[in-house]
């Protein structure tokens, strides 16, 4: 199986076909103010209108009021939404969007149970468990957490980078992961070279 990549945190145009350009499946914009890479409505519409055919525009968002992502959802043409805090499962699925759903993972967290609270979503995003900030860390967690058999597409995310993804995917064989800060320049400017290298390295771990 070939596993998905998704770039998120991207703020420029540039980055985001780059991205594309470079076989990433999709890319994500973060809606969130207090984030680095946070990115405006009219930022995220001309974003999300650039990319090119079969490369999905993912809206991330961190305990929002339902107008807040309405607001985006009316100008941006967003094909999945990513909620990366407390939301409630009633609440990611009110939009009429598919939606992924994080889980900040640390030890006595059970990954099966979140996974069917949360089972009307189309995958989930494991991210490290950091307290006080809600991912964007570039921190890595035990991926000998993960169990087997969870009942939703895994994607693995939390400070992967061209230099251990290829050990991740053999590890933790998720449908697809996802990498921010891993592949920057700095905070909310990515590295092309970085995207190659991650790019490579996965598909060497998917022969």
């Amino acid at each position: 199986m070939a596993t998905a990549v998704k770039i998120c945190g991207i703020t420029r145009e540039a980055d985001a076909l780059a991205a594309a350009r470079l076989g990433a499946h999709a890319v994500g914009f973060v809606f969130c103010a207090k984030s680095p890479r946070n990115v405006s409505i009219a930022t995220g519409k001309e974003l999300a209108s650039a990319l090119p055919p079969f490369v999905m525009a993912v809206g991330l968002f961190v305990n929002p009021a339902a107008r807040e992502v309405e607001n985006v959802l009316n100008e941006v043409p967003l094909n999945l939404l990513q909620f990366h805090g407390e939301e409630a499962p009633d609440f990611c699925a009110q939009f009429g969007v598919p939606f992924i759903k994080a889980a900040r993972v640390k030890a006595g967290l059970d990954l099966i149970q979140y996974a069917h609270h949360y089972r009307a979503a189309r995958g989930l995003l494991l991210d490290a468990f950091v307290d006080g900030t809600h991912g964007g860390t570039g921190a890595a967690f035990d991926w000998s957490l993960v169990p087997p058999g969870l009942p939703l597409p895994v994607i693995l995310s939390g400070g992967l980078n061209p230099a251990n993804v290829g050990d991740a995917i053999r590890r933790v064989s998720p449908w697809a992961v996802d990498v921010s800060s891993g592949v920057e320049a700095s905070p909310g400017v990515k590295d092309p070279q970085k995207i190659a290298a991650f790019m490579k390295e996965v598909r060497s771990a998917d022969v």
